[in-house]
């Protein structure tokens, strides 16, 4: 029997796949990874020991041991310190996939090698599709609960000793298979957001490490209109919390740039011929691959942000960076977000927006 090490959160999806590789016939183990949301330094509460509860009584359910992995170092270097400098450089990074990479399929896979396991497995929506050429990622049948975006920057030499097992259900199937697995958390309520931040506004998180540093709110024809307490506080495309009035004809000034040498934010109304905030085309960099790299102009799909459709794209490969020229013009392309590449449902990897 091989022995699966199963990533267990505490949530339905997570318990489920592990009832799911019992059931497939493997020696199984949960581990609940702590992070950097332990620390004891924290802005706020952060629900992590409910969490370990539901994990261990999920465990007890399926009887099987659970581990408690502690990943909090790593954590911090890996997730925190990046989404900090991120923000410091007026990027703005995608800790979920920071955490993937670097965490879960990363420092944890190394975890479950040293302990003699053969794979790992979680409760992500995913399929995992063995192939001729190798093992290929492909979105989830249901297509609400999708979450192969998330998986478009792990390492491809990974897959073949990864299970995801929920892939072919529907959330509304996974918590009917917990209920009748007796598992005391099949309704619980969905995790949401960054659990590190507890219940604490990213805002008020990254004012803890970046200075604020007020600057000028300026339009696109260079008047200024208000004070911002600091450009770490704003993303592309936000609407809400600008500080600047609606103009006479209730048009809602929305975040179109931030200029870092003259620390302006820039504002314009949130009009599709706006050419700051709408763009069918854009370079893009930080290019990762889950199998053969493209060379050649390539039509592909494309999500730019999760829960985004997928958009016809064309890819053009350059010198360490891509065009991509969308059919249609998307808003609010932020720099440091990743945009996942697709042929039809198959996650072919990601690049970053430059």
């Amino acid at each position: 029997m091989k022995k699966v090490l199963v990533a267990l959160s505490g949530g339905v999806d997570s318990s489920v796949a592990a009832a799911c590789m019992l059931e497939a016939g493997y020696a199984v183990e949960g581990a609940y990874i702590r992070t950097w949301m332990h620390e004891e330094n924290l802005l706020a509460d952060c629900p992590w020991k409910q969490d370990r509860e539901q994990a261990q009584a999920a465990a007890d359910v399926l009887g099987i041991r659970l581990r408690t992995v502690n990943l909090i170092a790593g954590y911090e270097k890996y997730v925190v310190a990046a989404l900090v400098e991120g923000y410091r450089k007026g990027i703005t990074p995608n800790p979920d996939m920071l955490c993937n990479r670097h965490i879960k399929f990363g420092l944890f896979w190394d975890y479950a090698q040293a302990e003699g396991f053969d794979a790992l497995a979680t409760g992500h929506y995913c399929r995992l599709v063995q192939e001729p050429s190798g093992y290929s990622l492909w979105e989830a049948v249901d297509k609400n609960k999708d979450q192969s975006y998330f998986l478009a920057l792990v390492r491809p030499e990974i897959l073949p000793f990864v299970h995801f097992p929920l892939g072919n259900y529907t959330k509304p199937q996974v918590r009917a298979k917990a209920a009748a697995l007796g598992l005391p958390n099949a309704q619980r309520k969905d995790s949401q957001g960054i659990c590190f931040l507890g219940k604490v506004p990213i805002q008020a998180f990254l004012s803890h490490y970046i200075p604020s540093s007020p600057g000028p709110i300026i339009t696109l024809d260079g008047r200024v209109v208000g004070e911002h307490p600091g450009l770490q506080h704003f993303t592309l495309g936000q609407r809400r919390g600008i500080g600047v009035p609606s103009n006479t004809d209730n048009k809602a000034y929305v975040v179109v740039a931030k200029d870092l040498e003259t620390n302006s934010l820039i504002v314009a109304f949130d009009e599709p011929t706006c050419p700051i905030l709408y763009h069918q085309q854009v370079r893009v960099t930080g290019i990762h691959w889950l199998g053969q790299p493209i060379t050649v102009p390539t039509r592909l799909l494309g999500k730019p942000r999760y829960r985004d459709p997928s958009q016809p794209l064309t890819y053009t490969p350059l010198t360490n960076s891509a065009l991509v020229h969308f059919d249609h013009p998307q808003r609010a392309l932020a720099p440091g977000q990743v945009l996942a590449l697709y042929a039809s449902e198959h996650l072919l990897g990601a690049a970053v927006y430059y």
